[in-house]
């Protein structure tokens, strides 16, 4: 039986790369749907997607009310998918930061049992390009930091190139992954990682947006920085099946 894969991608004034960043996953080889989770983009971001949609019958769109956070986009990506009955759920960023010619590579690392495959930034050094050294160094030394505390032996921890097996998702209790921002993406990883599925990480090259801006602020890494203390701490369960 085909393997259903699904790629989420958040949106929140992407209008400059939605389309092109559709087609190139519809032109990969590898059969992916994808499903955009749109925080109600006041460029017409959402417009641009239910126009391809009539295009493409694998492109599905959830518009949300307001712009509610990266974490929160992605649960609700999630659950669409588990209900959906996809088998491996992919996170990718709109603007070509994450190549989608590497979707491939999660998706072979997940099918030789890996649970969760990670899209690595510092597996094989650091592998950057076109961000400023002061960015790639916070970014670096975060995860350093996170290896720190948590004891997980992921070299980049706040990596949100990432593909889930079904099973590591249907048994993360979505109602206790607290943290908003890229702190989700620790802590995503952190629980997988503590209910014991396996967790690899595969080298990529990331590559800064060339269009549209950041969402990344002071605030977002802050919340990932203080939340990981929290995390140490924190009792991880398996959720309980109905």
């Amino acid at each position: 039986m085909r393997n259903k894969k699904l790629v989420i991608i958040p949106t929140y004034n992407e209008k400059e790369n939605a389309e092109a960043i559709i087609r190139k996953v519809f032109s990969l080889n590898q059969n992916f749907d994808i499903l955009i989770v749109d925080d109600s983009s006041p460029d017409g971001t959402g417009e641009i997607v239910r126009t391809l949609s009539r295009e493409f019958s694998g492109l599905h769109l959830l518009e949300r009310k307001g712009k509610l956070g990266l974490g929160t986009a992605y649960l609700a990506g999630f659950k669409y998918a588990i209900d959906e009955g996809y088998d491996y759920i992919f996170e990718m960023d709109a603007d070509f930061s994450h190549n989608p010619d590497d979707l491939d590579q999660l998706y072979q690392a997940c099918i030789k049992g890996a649970d969760v495959a990670i899209g690595s930034r510092y597996k094989s050094g650091v592998n950057v390009i076109n961000w400023p050294i002061g960015r790639v160094i916070m970014s670096y030394y975060a995860s350093a930091y996170v290896r720190f505390v948590t004891r997980m032996k992921i070299m980049d921890t706040t990596a949100g190139f990432v593909c889930y097996r079904r099973e590591a998702l249907s048994a993360i209790d979505f109602d206790r992954i607290k943290m908003k921002g890229y702190g989700f993406q620790i802590e995503m990883k952190y629980t997988s990682w503590r209910l014991g599925f396996k967790v690899d990480e595969v080298p990529i090259i990331f590559i800064d947006r060339k269009r549209g801006s950041s969402k990344m602020s002071s605030g977002i890494f802050g919340e990932a920085m203080w939340g990981v203390f929290r995390l140490r701490f924190r009792k991880i369960r398996k959720k309980q099946s109905l």
